[in-house]
């Protein structure tokens, strides 16, 4: 099972490092890792999705981050209500056609940034179920290429 974790930390040098390694050290997988500077520019919050199997090896993970003396604080987002958002970006290739975007631009989490003349860049910025069905959406499409945040989270 996926779990998001937020943990606010110290925005220093080799924090993201040392966070990593206690992950790799323990052989946990990281599925998304998302960081970026808050409101206080000595603090940085990481959202960080793991796939955890069962609650000990989710509170060994949160007890080990705790441990870490540049972690302010880390929150657990499992039993929570919050709200999440992924950022995509979709480089699709025009064909003789015209590439028709008319179902997908409707949907106000997708928006066309770039129109040249042999591809289009869309913007989707969503929750992984709108992605999902987005994406079933893409699969007429030509994808020249397609980048992707990871998830980032604020509890409601």
């Amino acid at each position: 099972m996926k779990h998001t974790i937020q943990a606010l930390v110290e925005n220093k040098f080799g924090v993201l490092a040392r966070i990593a390694s206690l992950f790799s050290a323990r052989g946990y997988n990281i599925a998304s890792l998302a960081v970026g500077e808050t409101q206080d520019p000595t603090v940085s919050c990481m959202t960080i999705v793991v796939n955890a199997q069962d609650e000990g090896i989710l509170e060994q993970i949160k007890k080990q981050l705790h441990k870490l003396i540049d972690v302010v604080t880390v929150i657990d987002f499992t039993r929570r209500e919050y709200i999440d958002r992924e950022l995509i970006l979709v480089k699709l290739k025009k064909d003789k056609k015209q590439l028709d975007l008319g179902k997908l631009a409707k949907n106000k989490s997708v928006r066309v940034i770039e129109d040249k003349k042999d591809y289009k860049i869309i913007e989707i910025c969503a929750d992984r179920s709108q992605i999902e069905d987005i994406f079933k959406n893409l699969k007429k499409f030509k994808i020249k290429e397609l980048v992707r945040t990871g998830k980032i989270a604020m509890g409601k």
